[in-house]
């Protein structure tokens, strides 16, 4: 597991373990892993994302998340309004969130969301490889990136700054 990794998955976890309001289907009462839940039909509470991913899971109730297909469309229109070498910035754990949207999602539409994804991701990696490649990470660049982007930038530079020492050498 490479660094990238690990800091994708704590921030995963960190980001399942935040509250999201979740709606219920009808009555329930239940002990989700130490989580008692006591929900009534309609009743809109906070609870804790893997445990209202369970309770969605199992058609108790439906989590009331911010539309992240908005969000993404915004994001692409920002990204394409920004120059080349300008990125717009995106929440930290922007592709998180979104990964977890798409999980919930039909696979009609998971391709629409899919497509829109790969064309920010490809703007956004562009533009990220060429600030990479002549400057070190700076906090203005890193308020502007995600967690993921963070990780591939430093990568990148430090990968750039390597093969420019063997090739310069002692120079």
């Amino acid at each position: 597991m490479t660094e990238m990794d690990d800091i994708i998955k704590a921030h995963t976890h960190g980001f399942e373990l935040q509250d999201v309001k979740i709606a219920f289907n009808h009555d329930i009462k239940i002990d989700v892993s130490g989580v008692h839940v006591d929900g009534k039909r309609g009743e809109i509470l906070n609870l804790p994302r893997w445990v209202a991913n369970v309770l969605e899971s199992e058609k108790h109730g439906e989590i009331q998340d911010a539309d992240m297909v908005v969000e993404l469309k915004q994001a692409l229109v920002k990204e394409n309004v920004k120059g080349e070498f300008d990125l717009a910035t995106l929440d930290d754990h922007f592709y998180i969130k979104l990964r977890a949207y798409i999980r919930r999602l039909d696979d009609s539409d998971t391709d629409k969301v899919g497509s829109m994804l790969n064309s920010l991701v490809r703007k956004r990696r562009g533009k990220i490889i060429r600030l990479a490649d002549s400057s070190k990470l700076t906090a203005e660049i890193s308020q502007k990136l995600t967690i993921e982007e963070q990780a591939l930038y430093n990568t990148i530079f430090e990968n750039s700054k390597s093969f420019q020492e063997k090739i310069m050498g002692d120079m």
